[in-house]
């Protein structure tokens, strides 16, 4: 089968894009999900101080007017948050910046780490109820992958692959083997994926303090386990969310709350 496919950096890694098809209108939708993907980065970066995302930290208490593809995702994490017992939280972006893993763009007070609660809207519009910081980290990138599959498929491409580092979704006819990079470098098989998506984290003493990825209230045996934890789910932006929830759960615990959200955990370890 002729297929085309592109890789680019963007979302803080490699980026690969591929359809089912050799044509030049396939390079050119690939062209068109980069860029549906950079849109979500523009929008969402923390570590941008011009994004919408660092507008909103910085006006704490004030009506935001935000993108309607911002406050989609601002409500998923909101109501990942509740449904997870806020396992997964967006608000700790302070606690990040106080570790030195995000860039500080202010406000100078701040509370380190809130609750789904601290987020409220209205038509159009967002509002921090706190001076927490909102990071969209742990849900962006699964769903700017999501957004390069409705680019693709819009385009009339019925099957291909969007593949943003941890964070894979396959569609269409099209399947791809998974094989995961285990804890001691390893790459382990975790079979094949076809319409779906799969993320995996790293938790523990292995996600250092220094990188962004790092999980707030991550959950491991004991203060110097390390986890990786893989999740299934219909869609990039979930998976993507869910890894964040079973880092942040007890490891016997992991495989019911990930199912009770709508994922499914695959071959979680510990060392």
């Amino acid at each position: 089968m002729t297929e085309t496919r592109r890789m680019r950096p963007l979302l803080g890694t490699f980026v690969e894009i591929g359809v089912d098809g050799g044509s030049a209108s396939a390079q050119r939708a690939i062209d068109e999900a980069f860029a549906a993907m950079a849109a979500v980065q523009r929008a969402m970066s923390f570590q941008d101080p011009d994004s919408e995302i660092s507008r909103l930290n910085r006006r704490p208490g004030q009506w935001q007017a935000m993108s309607g593809l911002t406050l989609r995702v601002l409500r998923l994490a909101r109501g990942v948050g509740l449904a997870s017992q806020n396992r997964f939280n967006c608000t700790v972006g302070g606690q990040l910046v106080s570790w030195g893993a995000l860039p500080d763009h202010g406000p100078a007070a701040r509370i380190d780490v809130g609750s789904p609660l601290d987020l409220e809207f209205r038509w159009g519009a967002a509002r921090l109820r706190r001076a927490v910081r909102v990071t969209l980290d742990g849900i962006a990138k699964g769903f700017a992958v999501d957004r390069a599959v409705v680019m693709l498929q819009r385009l009339g491409f019925a099957s291909g692959w969007v593949n943003a580092g941890g964070d894979l979704r396959v569609y269409g006819e099209r399947a791809l083997q998974i094989n995961r990079r285990e804890l001691d470098g390893q790459l382990q098989g975790l079979g094949s994926l076809r319409n779906g998506a799969v993320s995996t984290s790293y938790v523990g003493a292995c996600a250092e303090p220094g990188l962004p990825a790092r999980l707030v209230g991550a959950v491991t045996a004991s203060d110097r386990s390390c986890d990786v934890v893989s999740v299934l789910a219909a869609r990039a932006w979930k998976a993507d969310a869910l890894t964040k929830v079973a880092g942040a759960s007890a490891a016997g615990e992991r495989a019911g709350i990930i199912a009770a959200l709508g994922g499914t955990l695959i071959g979680a370890g510990a060392c």
